[in-house]
């Protein structure tokens, strides 16, 4: 599986942006999608998580309320909407692909393929 994230950019806060991640290959929807993010001098962290079905969600706790995950099993994309952006959302936001038992959806090592990253800055 390949997958190209875009749709990264720069915002004011309080607004908001959608990134999106297209994957190649034809077994996409068996696999569980997340997004996680890495900030300059910090380690990558979980965002969101969304299962092979698109029926179970899951979100840290720093956005929860504020981005939602979502997936189209026909256009091999998945997506991560972005709300009231906040200037500690700044950071390279990156999509995985991976079919790890849902339970652990929010570990890194559940994930075999990664995206190359898209580019979130938030200004205050």
């Amino acid at each position: 599986v390949q997958l190209q994230a875009s749709g990264g950019g720069l915002v004011q806060a309080g607004g908001s942006l959608r990134l999106s991640c297209a994957a190649s290959g034809r077994t996409f929807s068996s696999y569980t999608m997340g997004w996680f993010r890495q900030a300059p001098g910090k380690e990558r962290e979980f965002v969101a998580a969304i299962s092979w079905s698109g029926g179970s969600t899951v979100y840290a706790d720093s956005v929860k309320g504020r981005f939602t995950i979502s997936r189209d099993n026909a256009k091999n994309t998945v997506y991560l909407q972005m709300n009231s952006l906040k200037p500690e959302d700044t950071a390279v936001y990156y999509c995985a692909a991976g079919k790890k038992t849902w339970n652990v959806a929010t570990m890194r090592f559940s994930y075999d393929y990664w995206g190359q990253g898209t580019l979130v800055t938030v200004s205050s």
